[in-house]
């Protein structure tokens, strides 16, 4: 028995000093670089129409994470971002051509927005992949941020370096990693069907889901639907005045969902408006989505009622949370 004893004894120190050495190797090396990438050769011809929907795209991602005071893209502190991954900081994507994008080619900018590896191989783990894009709307967002709007104007100002905690660091060398980037045409949905334009925009298009699902990590943004505790919520963001924030249930759960709460109609005001049925006003981080219009809000709504319910009562939770904060 003794010696049993010493041999486990042996294999869990050894197995202590890996885990200890992994570690090690994880604080001093930081978020892993990867091979420049073999870049698509695609060139985006910047038309009106792309600008002017690449623009929609962008009112619902790039500006909420990089836009500053002046409404430029010049990037800033992710305030709701909980403190356990650190202090992040966006990056300017202006069209400067030191501080910012300026230089990139179609194809580097292409191959970013498709899976988070920058031309040079970093990895910006923090920034949203789109692997479900339509290739007309990457395209669209691409154009964006290579026409004469104000937003994406060159400008030099630029945010101090992210400070990363060692669980970011950690999850980029473990749980966190680039996609890949697609080999066959991604086509627009079917806009005449209401559930597949509605999956698209909540998804694809709006990212929807990394909120109002059940953890910030356990995702997954290809197999969307495959995400813990899809659009059940139940996240803890950080608000506006520094205040812990649960991000609702979305599913049609009778209970403790939004089945109860909203109709249609309803769920289009908050969505664009920020307007909740009561009167209240949506809080910081969820801003309105003026950008999209009331027929994709109105799909969203009937996508929402087919994903399985959660039952999960963000009421009672955030009621507890609010309590705790006083």
């Amino acid at each position: 028995m003794k010696k049993v004893i010493k041999v486990l004894g042996l294999v869990l120190g050894g197995v202590v000093l890996l885990l200890a050495g992994f570690c090690g190797y994880v604080a001093a090396v930081g978020v892993p670089t990867y091979d420049p990438p073999a870049l698509p050769k695609i060139t985006v011809d910047v038309t009106p129409a792309r600008v002017a929907r690449g623009e929609v795209i962008a009112q619902i991602q790039c500006m909420a994470c990089h836009a500053d005071k002046d409404n430029r893209v010049t990037g800033k502190h992710m305030t709701d971002v909980p403190p356990m991954f650190g202090t992040i900081y966006t990056k300017n994507i202006t069209q400067d051509k030191e501080k910012g994008i300026g230089n990139w080619t179609d194809g580097e900018l292409l191959y970013f927005l498709r899976t988070g590896v920058r031309r040079d191989g970093s990895y910006a783990f923090v920034m949203p992949q789109y692997p479900n894009l339509a290739d007309e709307d990457l395209m669209a967002v691409v154009a964006w941020l290579k026409s004469d709007r104000f937003p994406v104007q060159a400008a030099k100002s630029e945010p101090q370096p992210s400070e990363l905690s060692f669980v970011s660091k950690l999850l980029t060398h473990t749980m966190m990693k680039p996609g890949d980037y697609p080999t066959s045409f991604i086509a627009m949905p079917d806009t005449n069907n209401m559930v597949a334009l509605g999956k698209y925009t909540a998804d694809a298009f709006g990212d929807c889901y990394t909120c109002h699902s059940g953890d910030l990590v356990k995702q997954d943004n290809v197999h969307t639907e495959k995400t813990e505790g899809y659009y059940g919520g139940g996240i803890e963001l950080i608000g506006e005045k520094g205040q812990k924030i649960i991000t609702p249930n979305l599913t049609f759960d009778e209970k403790t969902g939004i089945a109860r709460k909203y109709t249609k109609d309803q769920f289009i005001r908050a969505v664009k408006g920020g307007l909740r049925p009561d009167g209240s006003i949506l809080r910081y981080p969820m801003a309105p989505k003026m950008a999209l219009s009331d027929r994709e809000v109105s799909a969203i709504y009937e996508y929402l009622k087919t994903v399985p319910k959660i039952t999960n009562d963000i009421a009672k939770k955030t009621a507890e949370l609010q309590l705790a904060q006083k």
